[in-house]
């Protein structure tokens, strides 16, 4: 029996099956978008939370939440603390 294997199927039949909720979509485009807020303002300079809060003009806790996010994915990393050893910096993960 020669049978033609269909690739993607399995896939294509769950994309079918389970649909995506508009919410889930929202919040994917909210997080890209931050995504990319912050690391383009970590690329010009290491940053400490408070200072990436103001520069995209969100709320510390919101910031906090992304920033950890990009750490934990591997997208952003620790850097020094400043002078009087109060602020860590956060730097673009090379």
């Amino acid at each position: 029996m020669d049978m033609e294997i269909e690739k993607g199927k399995t896939v294509k039949y769950l994309k079918e099956k389970r649909k995506v909720s508009p919410a889930v979509i929202e919040d994917l485009k909210k997080f890209t978008k931050i995504k990319k807020g912050i690391l383009d303002a970590l690329k010009e300079e290491d940053l400490t939370i408070d200072q990436l809060s103001q520069k995209l003009a969100l709320p510390h806790h919101e910031t906090l939440y992304y920033l950890m996010s990009l750490i934990k994915y591997g997208f952003v990393q620790i850097g020094k603390m400043d002078d009087m050893d109060e602020f860590f910096s956060y730097k673009i993960k090379k």
